[in-house]
């Protein structure tokens, strides 16, 4: 149970890290070792052989969630149908093949033969349905919950969008549901809060962020970033640039801060999505500006179905900020050749250097790394 948490825990806090790097919600501002982001992956490309970690962490917590429901099953027979350890366990494994269906190219399953991303979505729908059952038997209303939100989100990417509405629409506004870390060792911190920390890294900025400004105009609680008087630049040259003005991101601002798994402001931003899907521009616009309303912020304005998708994608990028969520936003939308658009900002560039984003390319997808190619033979030639 707990090694399947901790690995978790790792995937996300690398994978949200890198992610963030490649979708532009942050900018590298130096470091390309360790607590870096590697020269490749300030440009926009994930390759093969610069994802294992990413990949072996993920499996990981896959196959230890999956492998001790499993023995827990086993072990406790007719009760595990109503067992609290067993929603948990299975809540884990459904947040693993989310984290995989969200940011892996191609699933491989136990030395398997490649198959289509959505086989890890089509698993944690799966998991997150036995451990709702299990739940409500249990009568567990915080699993109850956790179910219903991870589970809205996979049916979102699934497509399952009825399902998805029907899932989010149980969840309040104010439920969160996060992953811990912790101050025991570095392994256990915030990534992304120790890449910045100063001590010594400052290896990545929200300068040449859409967040930058956007924080500047509006203080927007969800996307803050600080300047340090006595540090006004990355800790290391970038690309064609130099060393670049360094904005500490500050949402997480500790060594143990959490990083959402599932929200109900996220379930709010899902149902503005199924309205939008059906043409409701109405219904949508109310759900994207529910928390701007609430933190007092202004709402967006949209007078096309055009624009109430792009005021989504920016919704969501700001509510989701840094939580390993935006590659697949963009690899969803892009997929569905969804309406609206996003900022030069967070897309490849047409400039000198692929400015003004710096990206020359951009990877929507971790692939399989080549360890995994040369271990499996299924894997062969590819």
């Amino acid at each position: 149970m707990n090694g399947a948490g901790r690995d978790l825990s790792d995937a996300l806090n690398w994978t949200a890290y890198t992610g963030g790097a490649i979708s532009r919600e942050i900018f590298p501002a130096g470091s390309t070792g360790s607590f870096g982001i590697s020269a490749q992956q300030q440009v926009g490309k994930l390759l093969d052989d610069d994802t294992n970690n990413y990949w072996q962490l993920g499996q990981r917590s896959r196959f230890e969630a999956e492998d001790g429901a499993n023995h827990l099953k086993t072990s406790l027979g007719a009760n595990f149908a109503k067992d609290t350890l067993a929603a948990k366990i299975l809540i884990w494994a459904g947040y693993a093949n989310r984290l995989l269906g969200e940011n892996m190219c191609d699933a491989v399953i136990n030395g398997g033969a490649k198959q289509p991303y959505t086989v890890y979505l089509t698993r944690a729908d799966s998991e997150f349905t036995d451990a709702l059952a299990i739940a409500t038997a249990a009568n567990v209303s915080k699993f109850i919950n956790v179910a219903h939100a991870a589970r809205a989100a996979v049916r979102l990417d699934l497509g399952k969008v009825p399902e998805a509405l029907a899932d989010a629409n149980t969840i309040a506004d104010n439920f969160v549901y996060a992953m811990p870390y912790f101050t025991i060792d570095q392994d256990q911190y915030n990534r992304i809060f120790w890449a910045t920390a100063n001590q010594p890294y400052r290896a990545h900025t929200v300068w040449n962020t859409v967040y930058d400004q956007y924080y500047t105009d509006t203080k927007d609680p969800r996307v803050p970033w600080a300047t340090d008087p006595n540090q006004s630049v990355g800790d290391a040259a970038v690309l064609s640039l130099g060393r670049v003005t360094w904005h500490k991101e500050m949402k997480f601002a500790k060594q143990d801060a959490a990083i959402n798994l599932s929200t109900g402001w996220e379930m709010r931003l899902i149902e503005a999505e199924a309205a939008l899907g059906a043409n409701d521009l109405t219904t949508a616009m109310t759900l994207i500006n529910k928390h701007r309303v609430a933190l007092g912020l202004q709402p967006w304005t949209a007078s096309t179905i055009a624009d109430g998708w792009t005021a989504l994608r920016r919704e969501r990028g700001i509510e989701l900020w840094l939580e390993g969520r935006r590659l697949n936003d963009l690899r969803r939308w892009k997929a569905s050749n969804a309406p609206g658009t996003i900022s030069p900002l967070e897309q490849p560039g047409t400039g000198t250097n692929g400015a003004p984003s710096y990206l020359t390319q951009q990877d929507l997808c971790f692939p399989i790394p080549t360890s995994e190619k040369q271990n499996n033979p299924n894997l062969a030639g590819t």
